[in-house]
């Protein structure tokens, strides 16, 4: 739907019934999230036809990139749940001013990154979780891919920025654009010009320019506030408010980074095989759970906007909508993968049997747990949309940070690689007893604020 002005839009995202009004934004952000996760797959799945080596390189250098991202994200969620709730409370100037310092400071700070990754590049690859044999090609990877740095933050920055005022639409023509020209250069540049697993790097740095030049584009589409640099007026005002939103996403995808740096080390003491299967599983379950964060990233323009409006209802009706709809799609998920995980592991490392064995009990394992994000995701997309930043971070947390770094160091100890492989679902289950206490007492917060709430139940 195309809206004129900012107050065309928050009358809709304020009236529309909330359950159309969330599937309506969801699809593209699903879109976007399943391309985006795809595209990053297309990498492994081209570099597994080179060698084990070469699958592994790039298992180790995504956490790497995934902290890029969650730099992108602190900015992104950060300025995009801000601007949600100001547009929803009528304030255009005030997010007008956040989108420019949202946008100009991600930029500047994935320029700072290129800059001293490339300098440490290489014990940066053996932090990162490179053995000697896998470190040159983990090199050769990062050393071009790293350029893609302030593309990469500043379009994460774009496109949250336009999810949250309602314009998944053209966000995901920015995103989806850029993931389709990496599918397509991946196997030109990595088999046809004979570059290898630097095709793959120099891929995905073209594709995240080309992502970054049209969200420029497509951000003055749609009624969506514009991005001028004069408007880029950087105080501790906004920058509390981007860390305060921004924050729980930092940690959910910054500890998913430390997170697989672990894991990678923690594989590392059973051989080369074992980390490809590790990464090949990373990849899996990151494409499953995109689905997932797409449908609540749905959510969470519907939840900002209402929150800022003061209609707690329709929040909540919102929220658990999602929760109730994404647990049965899981459940049915999770059937499916486990049944065909095998196939799903040789798709990617076809003939490595070591490869393939480590692959399908980690890929088990993870999928039995997979149906608790359902709670464990949307609570800490509520919490942070509607800035309970300290409670969000706690909920985005405890899935990769509070229970996993603990148990990748215990479980090893104790049940050797398959302490490595079920590490995952363990920790899932301890963050849904953290979550669930949390995401309660925040709705019954917002129950007793909401007069429409009270007088329901009155009658």
């Amino acid at each position: 739907m195309k809206f004129s002005s900012a107050e065309e839009k928050r009358v809709y995202m304020t009236e529309e019934p909330v359950r159309k009004l969330v599937c309506t934004l969801a699809v593209p952000t699903i879109l976007s999230m399943l391309v985006t996760s795809f595209y990053n797959m297309a990498d492994t799945f081209f570099v597994g036809k080179l060698n084990t080596q070469s699958t592994a390189a790039v298992g180790v250098s995504f956490s790497l990139m995934a902290i890029i991202q969650a730099i992108g994200f602190l900015f992104g969620h950060g300025s995009g749940n801000y601007i949600s709730r100001k547009l929803g409370a009528g304030n255009v100037e005030e997010a007008e001013n956040m989108s420019s310092v949202g946008f100009f400071t991600s930029f500047f700070a994935g320029a700072m990154i290129m800059a001293g990754c490339i300098f440490f590049i290489e014990p940066l690859s053996y932090a990162l979780g490179s053995t000697p044999t896998i470190q040159p090609y983990t090199v050769s990877y990062l050393r071009i891919i790293l350029f893609g740095a302030p593309a990469m933050t500043a379009s994460l920055v774009l496109n949250n920025q336009m999810r949250f005022q309602g314009s998944a639409f053209y966000a995901m023509v920015g995103i989806v654009s850029g993931a389709v020209i990496n599918i397509l250069l991946d196997p030109v540049l990595i088999f046809v010009c004979g570059m290898g697993i630097a095709g793959a790097a120099l891929a995905t740095t073209l594709s995240q320019y080309l992502s970054f030049v049209l969200l420029l584009i497509m951000v003055r589409q749609g009624g969506n506030i514009q991005i001028r640099f004069n408007n880029f007026k950087p105080s501790l005002h906004f920058y509390k408010e981007i860390i305060r939103g921004g924050i729980p996403a930092l940690f959910r995808q910054g500890l998913a980074s430390v997170a697989t740096i672990c894991l990678n080390h923690a594989a590392s003491v059973y051989g080369d095989a074992a980390i490809a299967g590790m990464s090949i599983v990373s990849r899996i379950m990151m494409f499953a759970n995109s689905a997932l964060i797409g449908f609540g990233q749905g959510f969470q323009p519907v939840c900002g906007f209402n929150y800022g409006a003061g209609k707690y209802k329709r929040v909540l009706d919102a929220y658990w909508f999602c929760v109730k709809f994404s647990f049965m799609v899981l459940v049915g998920l999770a059937v499916v993968v486990y049944v065909f995980a095998p196939q799903l592991v040789t798709v990617f490392r076809k003939g490595d049997l070591d490869v393939i064995s480590v692959g399908t009990a980690a890929l088990r394992y993870s999928v039995i747990a997979f149906p608790l994000s359902a709670w464990i995701i949307m609570c800490n997309m509520m919490l942070q949309s509607i800035g309970k930043g300290v409670k969000a971070s706690i909920v985005s947390s405890a899935r990769q940070g509070i229970f996993f770094l603990p148990l990748i160091a215990i479980l090893p100890y104790f049940f050797g690689l398959t302490g490595v492989e079920i590490c995952q679902a363990v920790s899932d289950v301890f963050a849904l007893t953290v979550s669930i206490p949390i995401g309660m007492s925040v709705i019954k917060e917002m129950k007793g604020e909401d007069t429409s709430l009270r007088d329901t139940r009155k009658n």
